[in-house]
Order: structure tokens, then sequence, then C-alpha cells
């Protein structure tokens, strides 16, 4: 297969907010392009996971080549990447965003600019890509394209007329946004003599290829057959096959410079390939690797264990397996007294986490108990040793501890002017300072504030669509670790630790977090033959304490009147057989008991 001519290239990807209609827009332009036949479409094409589909998300980026005849009578060539638009993915998307030129700006007319659409707007202008606007479901009776075209021309600095409006579900508006790709974005600018530098912008494990690695060829072209390597782990690979996207995968001989299309590598570990890194060649290596590569680092830690224990194997297996379509899933066997033998994982964010659960639950058919959320705190010991910790049950004592730092986010919120007042009080409550307010227009407002990440993983984005009835958004980025005076509360249950149900929490927050956890242990724990003590503790310190009553046998029922003495000694010997029973008795902690952690309260 010849290569395209590069002048007729373009190099595009779409930016949108959840459910702006990004998937539905581009599902309209492979109609258009003749890509995909009248016979095989179905909504939303490149969303190929179920739960992409029920929850209106892109999870795994994907790339489609389009031939597009254009009305100058040119045939071009537009390689679209489709990426997530999650923030947990923000890493993904950069490195998208770096294989394009250009990008199509879909911003709904009901709902205005987004956080997540500003988030990747700006990161796509770091990048210096050519930005063509459009103003999707016009169709709709509450749409308000004008104010939200007006809104884009204070954010982009354009004129009125570039903005295209258009809806996705009807198709009006797709050949406006043809043209204005072919006649907007700008050809890539890469030289086919240099030694060849491929990015790697995403990988998926294929059983019959090995790991296939979704490419744009910076510089240099790429055959088949060739010897390639990584340029981060000198890893030495072999070009199996080299093809492009249209959407289904279609081997060809190269892939020319400027282009984006596949490796098939025949590598057994999607660990291997990392998305980010560059691809050159072994016989003529290029200098050094493109710039912006970081290894998937997970910031938010789970325990997942199997409600049967018997499961333990299914589930390794299933995570073994999950692994090679997801590289950055990272987990570790680890046992817990009270849950038996598990993993804990490592995930980039909430959102990665909720999606990789309903994924072992529903394609592995697994029943699981995943532990609290936590994340990962620096801890200074008084020996001076510096250790990670991820897992509050591996905290060590108090007394040797000198400093914890934990990892605190830069935040924004968008939000209509009214609901300010609630939201400063969430954040507030939620250890958050305040960095600055900004008027987007006269209705819309972007609160930005630094908070603590431990804070934001447990409930905080429900509380805020909560709080503003959903109208507000969020977007967050890693700022640093700082020093924060923190504590381990442990829960004791019938004077056991329950390690699973073990947190760490800021000192001022301890008392009322542990009441309120005592509490709600005491409503989801059932009633023994004994009275049960539920206990939060801070080292060998009480702080809350709840306890569950008894199921009393009425050992009086057969005495009918009779000296008192009689009743007391039945008495005596039902406290002793109780007292006996308590020492010996197991408490059965049921899954909603590892649930209430979540589901504290917003005041705490």
């Amino acid at each position: 297969m010849w290569a395209m001519d590069q002048s007729r290239i373009r190099n595009l990807c779409i930016i949108a907010h959840i459910d702006h209609g990004k998937s539905t827009l581009t599902d309209r332009l492979l109609e258009y392009t003749g890509t995909v036949t009248q016979r095989e479409m179905v909504e939303q094409v490149m969303d190929q996971m179920d739960l992409e589909r029920e929850k209106g998300i892109t999870i795994k980026a994907k790339a489609v080549r389009m031939l597009y005849r254009a009305q100058d009578g040119v045939e071009y060539e537009l390689n679209l990447i489709d990426t997530p638009g999650h923030v947990d993915f923000t890493y993904e998307v950069s490195r998208a965003l770096y294989a394009c030129e250009g990008a199509i700006l879909v911003v709904d007319a009901t709902q205005g600019v987004e956080a997540q659409t500003l988030a990747n707007l700006y990161l796509a202008l770091e990048h210096n890509l050519t930005i063509v606007p459009v103003v999707n479901k016009i169709d709709l009776p509450s749409a308000r394209p004008d104010d939200t075209a007006h809104e884009l021309e204070n954010l982009l600095d354009v004129p009125n007329e570039q903005i295209i409006r258009a809806s996705a579900k009807e198709g009006t508006g797709t050949a406006q946004i043809l043209e204005a790709i072919v006649s907007r974005i700008p050809p890539p600018r890469a030289d086919p003599t240099l030694p060849l530098r491929a990015l790697i912008f995403d990988s998926k494990y294929d059983s019959y290829k090995g790991v296939v690695a979704y490419v744009r060829a910076m510089d240099g072209e790429l055959h088949k057959n060739e010897k390639l390597k990584l340029m981060s782990s000198g890893l030495e690979i072999e070009a199996l096959e080299v093809g492009v996207f249209r959407p289904k995968m279609v081997a060809s001989d190269m892939l020319g410079a400027g282009e984006v299309g596949y490796v098939a590598t025949g590598l057994k570990n999607v660990r291997d390939i990392q998305v980010g890194d560059t691809i050159t060649h072994v016989t003529n290596p290029a200098s050094e690797p493109l710039p912006g590569f970081r290894p998937a680092k997970p910031m938010v830690f789970a325990g997942f264990y199997p409600v049967e224990t018997n499961d333990y194997p299914l589930l390794r297996d299933a995570l073994d397996k999950l692994k090679l379509s997801d590289a950055s899933l990272a987990y570790v066997p680890e046992t817990s007294a009270a849950l038996g033998f598990g993993f804990r994982c490592g995930f980039l964010g909430l959102l990665h986490l909720e999606i990789v659960q309903e994924r072992l639950e529903r394609e592995y058919d697994l029943n699981l108990i995943a532990t609290a959320p936590s994340v990962e705190y620096r801890v200074l010991k008084n020996d001076g040793d510096i250790i990670t910790v991820d897992n509050p049950a591996e905290m060590p004592d108090a007394v040797e501890i000198a400093e914890i730092e934990e990892p605190w986010m830069n935040i924004q919120v968008f939000t209509p002017k009214e609901y300010i007042g609630p939201i400063m009080e969430l954040v507030v409550a939620r250890r958050g300072a305040y960095d600055k307010m900004e008027y987007l227009d006269e209705q819309r407002v972007m609160l930005s504030y630094v908070m603590p990440l431990s804070e934001l993983i447990i409930d905080f984005y429900d509380q805020l669509k909560s709080r503003t009835r959903g109208y507000a958004s969020l977007d967050y980025t890693f700022a640093n670790y700082r020093v924060s005076n923190l504590v381990k509360l442990n829960v004791l249950v019938n004077e056991e630790p329950v390690d699973a149900l073990s947190m760490i929490v800021h000192k001022d927050h301890a008392y009322p977090r542990g009441a309120a956890l005592t509490k709600k242990l005491k409503e989801v724990i059932p009633s023994q033959m004994y009275p049960v003590p539920i206990q939060a503790a801070i080292g060998g310190h009480i702080i809350a304490r709840e306890t569950i009553r008894a199921l009393r046998k009425d050992v009086l029922a057969k005495c009918y009147g009779g000296d008192i003495s009689r009743k007391r000694k039945l008495l005596e010997k039902q406290k002793a057989g109780k007292k006996r029973m308590k020492r010996f008795g197991a408490v059965e902690i049921p899954q909603e008991a590892f649930m209430a952690v979540l589901k504290l309260g917003e005041g705490n």
C-alpha cells in the first residue's frame, strides 16, 4: 500500500465532556466518508465495550482512518483518534493529542462548556493544536446554540462564523465539519528521511498478534518485518504486522511519515509497551525519544476480595487477563484477617476503579468485596526511613512515625453562580483551601481549590452533584505532597481489630468519623446471642463506642412465682453462658459493613 502525500494527511481528535455527543459525531463522520457501510453501522461504532455504551463514555482510545474527497476534488486522509474524556485518563489523552495537529471541540448546546472539556482544551492548546469549535445538539428544544457559541467565541477568541452548529444525531453540519478539518487543520510536519520515531498512544492485547501498539509515525517510515526497539526500555521487537484502522485493523506494508496506524509486536505482556514511549529502528536508531513520556502511576488503591474464598484463583486469573488490555492496572496479593486472601489494586482514579470492578464482576462472573479506596502516603519514621503506605492496615504505630505526607490535588469546579455557597461549604468541610474564583460569563463560575486526594475519593463527587442538582462539573490534577496531622483509625468488633475497616484520617476529623462509623456498623452488623461492642480507636485510645444489644432468651418464662433465688440462679447461669460465648464467638461481618466506610455522611 502506497503512502499518502503528506500535504493531504490530517491527524485530529475530538475533545468533549462526557455525554456531549463525541461518539455520535464520530459515527456521522464515518458514515459520511463511507468508511463504514450502512449495513455495518451501529450506534457508537468506536465504543466496543458494553460498559462504554452503557455509561456513554469512552474508556479506551481508538483510531480510524477515513478517506474524504473534499469540495476542491482532492482526496484527503483523515486519521481520527478517539480519546477518553474523563479526568482519570488525562495522560493517555495528552499522548493522543501529541499525535495530532488539530482537534474538534464539541460542546453541548444545552450544557455549555464543562470542566473536563476545558481541561482537555487547555491540554490541546499546550500542544499547539488547531481547534475547530462545534456546538452540538442544536436540535434539542432546550438548546442555546447562540449563547454557547458566544461562550466559545470568548474562550477561543475566534470569530462567530467559524463556530459550526451541528446535530450529530440528525447529521446536520457534518459536511461543514469535514471541510473545516481539511481547510483549517495543517498537515503533519514529519520528515521521511530521518530515523524512525513512532509515538505509542495506546495498546491492546490480541490473542493471535500479541500486543498491538497504536502508533503515529512522527519521523521516518515503518515497514513490515523490520527490527524495532522501544526507547525507554531498550526492548527489541519485530513488526510482525503493520496496518491502519478502517475502523477494523487492515494490514498494509508500511506506515509513512505523519500517518497513524498499528504495529503487531507478538509480545505477550502489555506492560512492555507503555503509552507515550517511542519506537525506533534497531539498525538506524533515533538519537533521542519523543518528549513527555512517563510511566502510568496509580493514584487510588483498594483491596479486592472474593466473597467466596474458593474464588481466589479465579480472581487472580481474571486480573491477569484484564491486565492484558489495561496496562495502567497494578495489583499485588494481600491477606486480611477479616476478608481472607485478595489483591491490593492500584488505579488511575475513582472511575478507573469502578470500571475495573464492574468488568471483573461482569466479564469474569465474580462476586467481590472492595475495601474503601485509599491513597499513597509517604511516612517518615523516627529512624529516618521513608516508606510509602497505600493500605491503612500497614501504617506503622504512631510512636514510630515522625511525620506523614499525603497527596494534594488542584481542583476546578464549574458551576452556576447560585451554588457557590454550598460548594464552598462542602470543600472547606473536606479540608480544601481556596485558591481563586473566575466568572466564565454572567451565570457560570470556575472555583479553584487545593484539597487532599483522600477527601476527594470518598463520595465528594456525589455530594457535589447533589448540592448543585447535577449542574457542577469537576476536574482535578495532582499538585504535591504535604505534611498533614494524620492518624490511623482502627475499628474493633467484639474487641478484635478488623484490618479491612481501618482508615487514615486527619486528627481533627477522627472523632466525628469514628462516631459515624461505629453508629453505621451498629446498623449493619446482625445481633448475636451476646452483646457486641463496636469501638473506634487511635492507638490504644478508644474514641467512640456503640454496643449491639444481645438477642435475649427469656429464661424466666418457666418460673411461675417461687423464690427469687431460683430466678437469680437462672439469670446468673445465662450470664455465664453469654460470657463464654462472647469469648469464643466469631462475629460475621456482612459486606454492607465494608461499604459503610464509603458512605459516611458528608459532614464528617
